[in-house]
């Protein structure tokens, strides 16, 4: 049974510019591995992490809270699952609100042009 679903658009550009202007943002937005990942694509990185950005932004809408509470943007890791397929990584106090809204299983859907990201998140009772 589906739990919530959530959706996210950004456009690449403000993840671009906000990385050229406060380099900071990448550490405190995404982990190591989203980082490494992310880097390793080169030119097309802040394609890369604006679809990351993007998928938190989704699984907090699915959770219905935001950003309130002690939630940190390190509690939602995008990773690869099976195949390679990304799925999400999910810690701390984000971990706690998802088990109270009884989901235990999370779907994920990336996608990303040379202009927009976009996510999406389906949280499921199974």
């Amino acid at each position: 049974m589906i739990v919530s679903v959530g959706i996210d658009i950004i456009e690449v550009y403000r993840i671009r510019e906000t990385i050229s202007r406060t380099p900071r943002f990448v550490e405190r937005v995404f982990t190591p591995a989203e980082r490494e990942y992310c880097e390793a694509k080169g030119a097309s990185a802040a394609q890369s992490y604006a679809a990351r950005f993007a998928a938190k932004e989704a699984f907090l809408k699915a959770l219905k809270t935001g950003w309130r509470g002690k939630i940190t943007w390190h509690d939602i890791e995008v990773i690869s699952g099976k195949d390679g397929v990304p799925t999400l990584k999910i810690l701390g106090e984000a971990q706690k609100i998802l088990e109270n809204l009884g989901a235990n299983q999370i779907h994920l859907s990336l996608s990303h042009t040379t202009e927009h990201a976009v996510a999406q998140v389906i949280l499921e009772r199974i």
